[in-house]
């Protein structure tokens, strides 16, 4: 069986390395974990910093092999929901949009998984693993002003409430479509602290996030999942 996947450095599998001070790719990323447990053959598109305005184009590239795979996993909203903190940092009082909002992000979504049905593959949606909002903000202050990005959330907090929102949009799409759907959030969630099973970054799971996640995969047999 033969299964492909379109989405952000998440589903890349790109974790941040402490010792090495840089991003790499983990070897025991989920996507590598389950094709590994159910023998499938993973075709893995998916690219760091991808958005669903990226994501449709790469899927566009793509659509004419959708049929030669039985599932089609999508895992987008964390770069879609980002906003340029170098901007807010410089003039906090300004009007700040996100990468995509969220309406052209639903709208783009539901394209996506309009094509993969068209083509005779089965989209699985996965939403968003949960922000720890402290590490975020620290991580995206680096080198820019931290009051100025603190006068613009007002709260730390709204980062995790902001990306939150698209995670749900994940869940309702599905929920309102019919398509299946992986709820990552949740099993993170469970976990306390769910911090552990992030990257210092504050939004990258680290390996044992990854671990998380496909034992959820396995739990759940995503290929039979609602």
């Amino acid at each position: 069986m033969s299964i492909c996947v379109f989405g952000d450095s998440v589903a890349k599998g790109i974790i941040f390395d402490e010792a090495r001070n840089k991003y790499i790719h983990l070897k025991n990323s989920f996507v590598n974990v389950i094709s590994q447990k159910f023998n499938l053959n993973v075709e893995n598109y998916a690219r760091f910093g991808c958005t669903v305005l990226k994501g449709m184009e790469i899927l566009n590239k793509h659509k004419n092999e959708l049929s030669s795979f039985s599932h089609t996993f999508l895992e987008f909203g964390g770069n879609d929901c980002d906003l340029k903190w170098n901007e807010i940092s410089d003039s906090p009082d300004g009007e700040h949009l996100p990468n995509v909002p969220l309406p052209q992000f639903e709208e783009k979504y539901l394209k996506m998984v309009d094509i993969i049905n068209r083509a005779g593959s089965v989209p699985v949606m996965l939403n968003l693993p949960p922000l720890d909002p402290e590490r975020f903000y620290k991580w995206v202050s680096t080198g820019n002003s931290r009051e100025n990005i603190l006068k613009f959330l007002g709260d730390v907090n709204a980062i995790y409430k902001w990306q939150e929102g698209y995670s749900n949009a994940v869940k309702k799409l599905a929920q309102l479509h019919g398509v299946r759907f992986v709820d990552i959030r949740a099993a993170f969630m469970k976990e306390n602290p769910y911090s552990d099973y992030l990257c210092r970054d504050g939004m990258h799971p680290n390996e044992k996030g990854h671990a998380l996640i496909s034992r959820l995969l396995s739990e759940r047999n995503f290929l039979l999942c609602n």
